[in-house]
């Protein structure tokens, strides 16, 4: 079953969140996610502060969650905590 990674971001640091983008698209790829969404004009119905939205899709929640906890991963996660705040899910899609 599908699984996605959904992540809301405010950047505060563009030049540091870049070699985060950077490092994270191939680490994505490599564990067989799609980016369905990478950013882009949002419209925020309820709540604000998260100018960026990422959703990608896997296809279980093991690759997600793999992809996630993965060493390069962890590694590029360094960049994230000086360039943005971030909320992260990864949930399972609908059967």
């Amino acid at each position: 079953m599908k699984a996605y990674w959904i992540v809301r971001c405010h950047v505060f640091e563009p030049g540091e969140f870049a070699k985060y983008v950077e490092l994270a698209g191939p680490i994505v790829t490599k564990f067989n996610g799609t980016f369905l969404t990478r950013g882009g004009k949002q419209i925020e119905l309820e709540g604000e502060g998260y100018e960026r939205t990422v959703l990608i899709e896997f296809n279980s929640i093991d690759e997600a969650k793999s992809c996630y906890e993965s060493d390069d991963y962890q590694l590029a996660l360094e960049f994230i905590k000086k360039s943005a705040e971030r909320l992260v899910v990864i949930v399972e899609g609908a059967a």
